[in-house]
């Protein structure tokens, strides 16, 4: 990856903590799972219990990428944000 995209992640993330308004549930986990995936790679560690039901939502949206480039999930990540006008 280059250091551009690099920088365009973490200006992506610091702009997602000023968009105009708070993005839908849905839209929130995509966030977070594209963050996860770009800063952590594949999920990992014991799913959360089933009545935990926000961290549950959280670690299965995540795992959905299993398998995704750390690099495309800062693409899509970056693309997300601009998106949602920051």
């Amino acid at each position: 990856m280059s250091h551009d995209a690099s920088e365009d992640f973490r200006q992506a993330a610091e702009d997602v903590k000023r968009l105009p308004e708070r993005p839908d549930n849905d839209t929130l986990l995509k966030l977070y799972a594209l963050y996860k995936q770009a800063t952590d790679g594949d999920a990992s560690g014991p799913k959360p219990g089933f009545f935990d039901f926000v961290n549950t939502a959280k670690y299965e949206a995540w795992s959905r990428l299993r398998g995704m480039q750390r690099a495309e999930a800062q693409e899509k990540y970056v693309k997300l944000v601009r998106q949602l006008g920051a």
